[in-house]
């Protein structure tokens, strides 16, 4: 099965300008606790933001509110392809330790998001119970 069977399409995305109140915003808005971060100039995503970044950079920093998500966001960037097996972006995700992947068509553009939820809904949850116990392992 290939990831771009079970992926969630068209995900939003915030540019690196934007602040965390309008991330924390937009993810309340969508129901979501992840954010691929895009760069304007570059026309490509450099970073992802989640709300565990959100709470900790809040309650970090002087004026949080103003804070530019490009402060806070996570720059490695983890990704997989449309085209790719779903087995294979598993294995990276519990190789990496994360639940979620950026998924790139084949001219690397942003084409959805891949979340452990997505491997549980549609493949054998043995998978994503593999990935969620690797993961959870400190």
């Amino acid at each position: 099965m290939q990831v771009k069977e079970i992926m969630t399409s068209k995900p939003e995305f915030l540019l690196t300008t934007a602040t965390i109140t309008e991330a924390a915003k937009k993810m309340r808005e969508l129901d979501t606790g992840f954010l691929p971060i895009g760069d304007k100039e570059k026309d490509k995503i450099v970073g992802i933001l989640t709300d565990r970044d959100l709470v900790i950079s809040a309650l970090a920093n002087k004026n949080p509110l103003d804070t530019p998500v490009k402060n806070v966001m996570h720059k490695d960037v983890w990704y997989c392809f449309e085209s790719d097996d779903v087995k294979k972006a598993h294995e990276s995700m519990k190789e990496k330790k994360i639940r979620r992947l950026i998924v790139l068509n084949k001219d690397k553009k942003l084409s959805g998001v891949l979340s452990l939820g997505d491997i549980a809904l549609h493949c054998d949850t043995k998978l994503s119970g593999e990935a969620l116990k690797k993961i959870s392992v400190h």
